[in-house]
């Protein structure tokens, strides 16, 4: 009688299959729910001021950025009050940045889970990306209040709000799945993703529009400053909110094009680092 043979191979791209493996992410869903909860409920359960804390950052972050901008007597926001031009940028840049943290360092900061428990190891940066979204419609709520302070209401384009966090959501998977799999073998990622979203911030439309880099640069370099995806998200979000504005197509599909790209590329990159993270991590 014939004994089966077992045979084993290094790892390899062609061992990755993703469709095979997003569906076997519906096996633990159950596990997926519970751990999302628990970055919810742990994240901010020790502290006192609790969930405040998802909208203080942003909040901080607008009241130094109004204060710098009125010492210097500027107002980029136009006829908008800065504080809410500010804010309607920072809460999906909080959202990016702080999901983009937690994100990027899952795998390493469970190394002892990850070498005691089989489960798809996506599954881990997944969830903080969940409570970063949680962050975000806590930061929204505040957003309703300061438009209502500053008697601006929402107008027909407050829709492109929509598809606009929909590809932010996107992108902040496929560069989550991307350094936390390169965090494994490489450390300096984690050390370098202060400096990272510190420079990303500014390279963003945030304290400024994207109408002032157009007629600022030459169209070549525009073309370039667009490829950044955060500069057609985070425009159209404060344009479809605050500005009444329908958004700028061209870097809004740029946006798009360069998520959809990455997502697939980073979660088959992904699931290749995953064949052995066991042993590296």
């Amino acid at each position: 009688m014939s004994r089966p043979t077992v045979v084993y191979e290094p790892p390899a791209l062609r061992h990755i299959h993703p469709i095979a493996a997003l569906r076997g992410l519906r096996q633990f869903l159950d596990l997926f729910v519970t751990l999302s909860l628990h970055r919810i409920n742990v994240r901010y359960k020790q502290s006192r001021l609790g969930l405040l804390w998802a909208v203080l950052q942003p909040l901080a972050m607008m009241v130094v950025f109004t204060l710098m901008f009125t010492l210097v007597r500027a107002n980029p926001g136009g006829p908008v009050p800065f504080p809410l031009f500010a804010y309607a940028a920072l809460v999906p840049w909080t959202m990016f940045s702080s999901g983009l943290t937690s994100a990027s360092s899952a795998l390493t900061s469970h190394a002892s889970l990850l070498t005691k428990v089989a489960f798809p190891r996506e599954i881990l940066p997944l969830t903080y990306i969940v409570a970063a979204v949680v962050d975000f419609l806590l930061g929204t709520l505040v957003l309703g209040a300061l438009m209502l302070w500053f008697d601006v209401s929402p107008g027909w384009p407050a829709f492109w709000a929509v598809p606009a966090i929909i590809i932010l959501i996107a992108f902040l998977i496929g560069v989550a799945f991307l350094l936390a799999a390169v965090q494994v073998r490489y450390r300096d990622v984690g050390l370098a993703m202060p400096v990272l979203l510190q420079v990303w911030l500014f390279a963003s439309p945030v304290l400024y529009s994207l109408d002032a880099v157009k007629a600022t640069l030459s169209r070549p370099l525009y073309f370039i400053y667009t490829i950044n995806p955060l500069a057609g998200i985070v425009e159209t979000f404060r344009r479809a909110l605050v500005l009444h504005q329908a958004p700028d197509y061209g870097s809004l599909v740029t946006a798009a094009i360069i998520a959809g790209l990455l997502l697939p590329i980073a979660y088959v990159y992904f699931k290749y680092v995953e064949l052995t993270v066991a042993d590296t991590v």
